[in-house]
């Protein structure tokens, strides 16, 4: 059975949760007398600060699509040299073999601009084992080994980029499921931590318990400190008066 997917418990960056969660363990550090009432230990709270670490040096999304591209780049620019050499075999074959012969044919290569990669790979096979076939018929026009070398190494080095972009594809996968995984635990450690903040100082300190607040998104973040600070501001109105 294929394995679903992930899908991330929180709605906003990794780099905020990362930040998020450094400052709530600044907080449970300062407080940790009182998280020890809850079970939450000291070691708890390292090896969650050992997990976000972890988490941090994880490569991000653009760093894994910048190496993506750049070996789909290569990828690209081998298929060009591929497509290069079996012109430079079919311009000799077309000497020899009028293009609506079947010897002609046999090779494959109509519309190789419009060919998908498996497709070109496979003209390229084609192409040299036909070569080949027909060496003795096309020996005058100039197509030998050496010709049919140069073939080979485009194909096989067309072959090599392509595994590597798709190992690239295929890593990039599995690195942003891993993020997503790790990224998870992290939260969910998140809220017990914050669970137990939020206990520690309801109605006795506002500031703290606001502190241990966890908020869905930068825009409910972003409006729950302009009304603390329109509070703030009224109380110091009302205290001027």
């Amino acid at each position: 059975m294929k394995k679903q997917s992930s899908q991330r418990q929180y709605n906003f960056p990794d780099a905020d949760l990362y930040v998020l969660c450094m400052e709530r363990i600044r907080d449970a550090h300062r407080d940790q007398k009182l998280f020890e009432q809850y079970g939450y230990d000291l070691h708890r709270l390292q090896g969650f600060r050992q997990q976000c670490e972890q988490f941090n040096r994880l490569p991000d999304d653009d760093e894994l699509v910048g190496d993506q591209m750049l070996m789909t780049e290569k990828k690209d620019e081998a298929a060009e040299k591929l497509k290069t050499a079996i012109r430079s075999l079919m311009t000799r074959v077309a000497l020899k073999y009028s293009d609506r012969t079947g010897r002609y044919r046999k090779f494959g290569t109509a519309k190789m601009g419009d060919m998908s990669d498996p497709q070109l790979l496979f003209c390229g096979r084609r192409a040299v084992r036909v070569a080949r076939q027909q060496i003795d018929f096309l020996a005058e026009v100039g197509v030998n080994e050496t010709l049919i070398k140069r073939v080979v190494d485009a194909h096989q080095d067309f072959e090599t980029a392509m595994n590597i972009q798709q190992d690239k594809v295929a890593d990039r996968d599995i690195s942003v499921e891993r993020r997503i995984e790790q990224g998870n635990k992290l939260y969910a450690e998140l809220i017990v931590l914050c669970n137990i903040g939020k206990d520690l100082w309801a109605e006795k300190d506002p500031t703290k318990y606001e502190a241990y607040t966890i908020y869905e998104s930068n825009n409910d973040q972003k409006i729950a400190r302009k009304e603390k600070l329109a509070a703030d501001q009224k109380a110091l109105q009302g205290s001027e008066k």
